[in-house]
């Protein structure tokens, strides 16, 4: 929807000029475009902006003024990259398909690094409660751009509507007193580990500034002693749980955010839009997981 509304609807509304092309992953190419065409916005992911910056040329992306980014969390290296590469601000911002899509957003004018903005003007959120996470809550938003329902495939035609207008976005999120939201998780990407409920989301960005350039992803597995263990799979090159719970402990974090095990892969899933895969990540997992049991 963000394809539709902000890279096709708002252009031909506003008379701005807008070039196409049709696979971001050409990491090489892309730059030349956006330099040759002069462009002034780009939409971007942290996996596609990051794959640009270590291809282009400073003066490639002389032209840009606004930088926006969305879909998964942008690492701090790739905001440093930008700024002292090319000069640019990433802007990063939160949606949903059901709100057609954005929900928020920083702007040069109100931006905290981090965040993802604050919520759009006429819109309304709330926060509520999840069972284990002590700070920030589910986070469920109501406005003119969030959808009438859905339209189920099992009941043709019949719109099945949000209640009272709240359309549940499953993330868990924290706002500051400035009113910046912050995304903590999917509701659904959250372990129970030993009591404690630990973010998957946030042990992938302890991997993401260890192990700098380098993919990986946590999915959870069944542990009769804890309930649920993690497991992280990496493309990093001689990558060791070791490593990430010395990182770990350097910066602050919590024993049960260290994965049991640490796994090198050749490839860590991911989706066409350059987001993990974390289906993907789960069957790859727990096939191993299954493997072991039966050589055992």
């Amino acid at each position: 929807s963000f394809g539709m509304t902000a890279g096709t609807v708002l252009p031909l509304i506003s008379g701005v000029p807008v070039y196409f092309y049709p696979s971001p992953l050409h990491y090489r190419i892309v730059p030349e475009l956006i330099y040759g065409s002069n462009a002034t916005i780009i939409f971007g992911t942290d996996t596609f902006l990051a794959g640009y910056a270590r291809t282009a040329h400073p003066y490639d992306f002389r032209s840009v003024r606004y930088c926006f980014a969305g879909a998964e969390p942008v690492k701090a290296a790739t905001r440093t990259t930008y700024m002292e590469k090319f000069g640019l601000r990433i802007l990063e911002g939160y949606g949903v398909t059901e709100a057609a899509p954005v929900i928020a957003i920083n702007t040069p004018m109100y931006n905290k690094s981090g965040s993802v903005g604050k919520i759009m003007p006429g819109m309304e959120y709330r926060l509520d409660p999840v069972p284990g996470v002590d700070e920030g809550g589910r986070l469920f938003v109501r406005g003119p751009n969030v959808m009438a329902g859905y339209l189920r495939a099992e009941n043709p035609g019949v719109i099945e509507p949000v209640k009272d207008g709240w359309h549940d976005t499953g993330d868990v999120v924290t706002v500051d007193d400035a009113g910046f939201i912050s995304i903590r998780g999917r509701a659904k990407r959250f372990a129970k580990i030993g009591g404690e409920m630990i973010s998957l989301a946030a042990v992938e960005a302890l991997a993401g500034e260890l192990w700098k350039g380098s993919p990986a992803a946590v999915a959870t597995v069944p542990d009769a002693r804890k309930g649920e263990k993690l497991i992280l799979i990496t493309e990093a090159s001689g990558a060791t749980r070791a490593d990430f719970l010395a990182f770990a402990k350097a910066h602050g974090a919590m024993d049960l955010m260290v994965p049991a095990e640490v796994r090198v892969v050749p490839k860590v899933p991911v989706l066409g839009s350059g987001k993990l895969d974390f289906a993907g990540v789960t069957r790859m997992v727990r096939g191993e997981e299954e493997l072991k049991v039966k050589a055992a």
